[in-house]
C-alpha cells in the first residue's frame, strides 16, 4: 500500500517528470554505474494527508522509507525501459529531501537539551552559523564488490552494491574484509565501478554565540555554547558560505575518529536565514518624529544628544554619537553595500570603549574582537581526521551584516594593519592553503567577502612617538603619526574625541561616579523614555 501511495505522491508532485528526466540522462550517457543516485524532494504535509502512516514513515524512519521509493523507482525503470544498464534494485540510491518539517520542540535538534537522540536516524531541522569550512573533497557514493572464487555465482553481476548512508564513514562503504554470504569467500571491489561525490564538512554554531561575542551583553542567563559538525555531500557541497545564518535539515549519526565519537548531522536540505527586520518603531520615537518634521536635522539631532544615556551623559559627545548611529544604520547584507568604519582619536579610551562597546550590543551581529585572536579568516587542519584544510570564520566574518569592534588600534602589529587596510580597500580577504601541507596536489586560494563595518579607536596618550612637540602643530591639526596615513584613508570617518583626559567635564565625572556607586541607577529622565532597546528596533 505505501509503495502505491509513493507512487501517486510522486505523480501528483511532479517528482515522478523529474524522476524519468534524471533516468533519461543516466541512460544517454550509455556508461554503466554501480550506483544510481536521485534526489526525490518530499513536502511532509501533503504526503501525511495523502496517508499518514507514509507520511509518519518518511519522518520517523527515513532511511527504510527511502527503500519503498527504491522499490517504486526500480519497477519504474524496468517497466517503462528508462535506464538500459540498470540490473538489480540495490543499484539505486534514494536521497529523500524533506521541504520543511513540522514546527514542533521534537523536530528541533538542541545539542544542550537531555538526552540528545542521536542514534534516532530521524529527521531533525537546526539552525545556526557557519564558522568553519573544509575544503571540497571526494567521498564514495558507492561500489561493487565481487566474489573472488570464480565458480560463485557472485563472481560476477551486480548482487554485492554498497552504498554511502547518513553518518557512515569510508571504510563502512569501501573495506576488503568483506566475504560472500554464499560461499564466505572475501569480497574483491570492482575498481573501475567507484561512484564518487562531493563532500564538505562545516561547523555550525547556535546563533546565540553572538551574544556571548559582544564582550557585554545585557542577557543574565548562562548557557553553554558548542560547534557542531555538519556534512554536506553532492549537490549540497559549496552551498554554505562562511558567516551566514542558515536552517538545515538533516539526519543526525555518531562519527567514530579513534577513540573520539562526534555527533555531526549529515544534511538533506539548506536554507539561508534572511535577518529580521524591525518589528515595530516605539510611539516615542514616532511622536518625536512628528514633533521636529518641521527641520530636516532637529530628529537627527535630538537622537544623537540623548543616545547612550546609559553610559555618558546627554549632549556630551554629540559628534561621535551621530557618527555611530549612522554607521548603526549602514549595517546590512548585501554585496554591494555602503560601510561606513570609524577610527576615533581619543585620549580618554575608557569613556569611548564603553561607549562603542554600548553601540555595538544594539546589534545582532555586534561583535567585539578579542586581541588574542584573529580578526580575518585563518586556516588550520580539519580535526575530524580527514586531514584536510579548514578555514575558521574569525571575528569580522562573524560580524557579517553588523559591525566588528577591533578596540586599540595602536595595540596591532604591521602586519595585522596592512591585511586590515586590504580589507578596508576591497571588503575581500584571500585565505592561502598549502596543498603539500593539507594531502591536496596544488595549492589553493580561496576569496571570502567581508560585509561588515569596523569601528577602532587610537589612544593618542600611548603614542611612543612622543619627541614632535605639540606646539608645532597648525591649530585644529591632531598626532596620529602612530597609524600608517594609507589605513587612516581606508577608514570612511575619522572623529576627534571632544574632551582631552585632563579636563572632563563636570557631567560626566558625576555620571561616572553616580553609575560606579550604583550601576543600575536612572540617572536621566530620558533614559526611561527612549531605553536601549526602542534603539536596537
Amino acid at each position: 500500500k505505501m509503495r502505491e501511495i509513493a507512487l501517486v505522491y510522486l505523480d501528483r508532485s511532479g517528482g515522478l517528470q523529474k524522476f524519468v528526466h534524471d533516468c533519461k540522462t543516466y541512460n544517454d550517457s550509455k556508461q554503466s554505474y554501480a550506483v544510481y543516485r536521485f534526489v526525490i524532494s518530499i513536502n511532509p504535509s501533503d504526503i501525511a494527508e495523502l496517508d499518514a502512516t507514509l507520511g509518519n514513515y518518511i519522518l520517523h524512519n527515513p532511511i527504510q522509507a527511502a527503500q519503498i521509493f527504491q522499490t517504486v523507482c526500480f519497477i519504474a525503470i524496468k517497466t517503462l525501459s528508462l535506464i538500459e544498464q540498470l540490473q538489480t534494485e540495490a543499484q539505486i540510491s534514494i536521497l529523500l529531501k524533506p521541504t520543511h518539517l513540522p514546527p514542533l520542540p521534537s523536530y528541533v535538534l538542541s545539542l544542550s537539551a537531555f538526552p540528545f537522540n542521536y542514534t534516532s536516524q530521524r529527521f531533525y531541522m537546526s539552525e545556526g552559523i557557519a564558522i568553519a569550512m573544509g575544503t571540497v573533497t571526494k567521498y564514495t557514493q558507492g561500489a561493487r564488490f565481487l566474489c573472488t572464487e570464480e565458480t560463485c555465482p557472485f563472481s560476477e553481476g551486480f548482487r554485492y552494491i554498497r552504498v554511502h548512508l547518513p553518518g557512515a564513514t569510508e571504510s563502512a562503504t569501501v573495506r576488503n574484509d568483506f566475504v560472500c554470504s554464499l560461499c564466505s569467500s572475501p569480497l574483491q571491489e570492482d575498481i573501475k565501478f567507484r561512484v564518487l561525490g562531493d563532500k564538505q564538512i562545516v561547523e555550525m554554531v547556535d546563533a546565540k554565540v553572538l551574544n556571548a561575542l559582544k564582550g557585554y551583553s545585557n542577557d543574565k542567563s548562562h548557557f553553554r555554547i558548542q560547534t557542531f559538525t555538519v556534512f554536506l555531500r553532492d549537490e549540497l557541497a559549496s552551498k554554505m558560505k562562511i558567516g551566514n545564518h542558515y536552517k538545515i535539515i538533516g539526519i543526525p549519526a555518531c562519527v567514530r575518529n579513534g577513540l573520539q565519537a562526534t555527533a555531526c548531522i549529515e544534511v538533506n536540505s539548506v536554507q539561508l536565514c534572511k535577518p529580521n527586520g524591525p518589528s515595530f518603531v516605539s510611539d516615542n520615537f514616532k511622536y518625536l518624529l512628528s514633533l521636529t518634521s518641521s527641520s530636516c536635522w532637529r530628529f537627527t539631532a535630538i537622537l544623537a544628544n540623548i543616545f547612550a544615556s546609559q553610559v555618558v551623559p546627554p549632549g556630551t559627545y554629540n559628534t561621535l554619537k551621530l557618527a555611530i548611529l549612522l554607521s548603526l544604520v549602514q549595517t546590512c547584507e548585501k554585496e554591494n553595500a555602503d560601510y561606513l568604519d570609524l577610527l576615533i582619536v581619543t585620549s580618554d579610551t575608557l569613556v569611548i570603549d564603553r561607549l562603542l562597546n554600548y553601540s555595538v550590543c544594539l546589534l545582532p551581529r555586534g561583535i567585539r574582537h578579542p586581541p588574542s585572536s584573529e580578526i580575518f579568516p585563518s586556516v588550520s587542519k580539519d580535526k575530524h581526521g580527514t586531514g584536510t584544510a579548514s578555514i575558521q570564520a574569525c571575528s569580522a566574518v562573524l560580524a557579517k551584516g553588523g559591525i566588528c569592534y577591533i578596540g586599540d588600534l595602536s595595540s596591532y602589529k604591521k602586519d595585522k594593519l596592512e591585511l586590515l587596510q586590504s580589507v578596508l580597500e576591497s571588503r575581500t580577504t584571500t585565505v592561502f592553503i598549502p596543498g603539500k601541507k593539507y594531502g591536496e596536489e596544488a595549492d589553493q586560494q580561496v576569496t571570502i567577502s567581508v560585509q561588515t563595518n569596523f569601528w577602532s579607536f587610537v589612544d593618542v596618550d600611548s603614542s611612543p612617538k612622543k619627541h614632535i612637540q605639540k606646539d608645532n602643530f597648525l591649530i585644529g591639526q591632531m598626532d596620529v603619526s602612530l597609524i600608517p596615513p594609507n589605513l587612516l584613508d581606508g577608514f570612511g570617518l575619522l572623529i576627534h574625541s571632544e574632551f582631552p583626559s585632563c579636563r572632563p567635564s563636570s557631567s560626566l565625572v558625576h555620571h561616572i561616579l553616580e553609575k560606579a556607586i550604583n550601576p543600575e541607577v536612572m540617572l536621566y529622565k530620558v533614559s526611561q523614555q527612549f531605553r536601549m532597546q526602542d534603539y536596537e528596533e
